[in-house]
C-alpha cells in the first residue's frame, strides 16, 4: 500500500469524484461512501453498493454555511443558530433542496445537509466545490461501521478509491445528529 499524504489523498479522491467515481473517506463522523452530489449516476452506484432503496435519500456534505442557499431555497435562521450551537455533528434536512442530483431528492423535496468540521473532509469539500454524498460505508440494514477496519469488504471492492487517512483510526465513532427544519422554523428530530 503505498503512503499518501493528505494532500496527495484529497488531490486522489478529487480526481475521482470529477470521473464520477465513488470514494470511501473519514468523515466528521463515521467512514462514507461518496460521490459528486450532483451527479445523478453516481448517485445511483451508491444506492446500488448499499443495496438501498432510493425513496431513502442520503445526505450530503458542504464545507461551509455560505454555500448553503445555493443547494436549499429555504433557509430557516433557527438552522443556522442549530449549525453553530451544536457541539457534535448536526445534519440538517432542508425543504426546498435544488441544484442536486434528483436522485438525492427525497419525495417531499427535502435534502440533508451536514457542514464538517473534520479536517479531511471539510478540505476534501472545499477543494472539489461540490456537495459530497456521505453515507455509510455499509450494506444498507447493517450496523454503520465504527472504523475503517469494521468496513465490509465488499464495500470496499465496490468504490473506486479509498481514503488512506485515519485508515489506522481505531476509534469508535459515531453518526451524526439529524434533525428536520420545516418552512416557518418547525424543529423535528429524527436521530440524537
Amino acid at each position: 500500500m503505498q503512503d499518501y499524504s493528505i494532500d496527495e489523498d484529497i488531490e486522489k479522491a478529487c480526481e475521482v469524484l470529477r470521473k464520477g467515481g465513488l470514494i470511501l473517506y473519514p468523515t466528521d463522523t463515521i467512514w462514507g461512501i461518496g460521490c459528486d452530489a450532483t451527479r445523478e449516476e453516481a448517485v445511483e452506484r451508491v444506492y446500488e453498493i448499499k443495496k438501498r432503496s432510493d425513496s431513502k435519500s442520503l445526505l450530503v456534505l458542504l464545507d461551509s454555511v455560505a454555500k448553503l442557499n445555493f443547494y436549499v431555497d429555504d433557509l430557516p435562521d433557527i438552522a443556522l443558530d442549530l449549525i453553530e450551537v451544536s457541539d457534535q455533528p448536526l445534519t440538517i434536512v432542508y425543504s426546498g433542496a435544488k441544484n442536486i442530483a434528483p436522485n438525492l431528492i427525497a419525495g417531499d423535496g427535502t435534502l440533508g445537509v451536514r457542514i464538517t468540521n473534520e479536517k479531511f473532509s471539510r478540505e476534501l469539500c472545499r477543494r472539489f466545490k461540490k456537495p459530497l454524498v456521505s453515507t455509510s460505508a455499509n450494506i444498507s440494514g447493517q450496523p454503520a461501521p465504527e472504523n475503517f477496519a469494521k468496513i465490509n469488504d465488499e464495500i470496499i471492492r465496490s468504490v473506486d478509491y479509498t481514503v488512506n487517512y485515519k485508515k489506522n483510526d481505531n476509534r469508535i465513532a459515531r453518526p451524526s445528529a439529524i434533525i428536520k427544519v420545516s418552512p416557518g422554523g418547525l424543529i423535528q428530530i429524527i436521530r440524537k
